[in-house]
């Protein structure tokens, strides 16, 4: 069997809508986080795939510099993860208002 461009997208969207259902769904701002990041990561797989299938190297430099950008995130959003668990102790998002004095 033939693995084909379409068989790529299909798991692309397949992950990105995990990922959209797990930001939509849960409170917790590491699954959030995660879910952000599997959201990227299925983009990546359709970036690859579309320059497989043109053969053009343009959509990997692409997912160089989204993984690039992924891991400056990574970095900053898990220390904002952090401050905010010691600052509130939780990381649930619904118990989390810093807007609020």
């Amino acid at each position: 069997m033939i693995i084909s461009l379409n068989h790529y997208l299909v798991l692309a969207a397949l992950l990105f809508s995990i990922g959209v259902a797990g930001v939509l769904t849960r409170r917790n701002a590491i699954i959030i986080f995660a879910s952000i990041e599997l959201m990227m990561n299925a983009v990546n797989l359709a970036f690859v795939a579309f320059a497989r299938h043109w053969g053009d190297v343009g959509g990997q430099i692409f997912v160089f510099f989204i993984i690039a950008v992924a891991a400056a995130e990574v970095a900053v959003g898990l220390a904002i993860i952090v401050v905010l668990f010691r600052h509130r102790e939780t990381v649930n998002i619904d118990k989390v208002n810093l807007l609020k004095w």
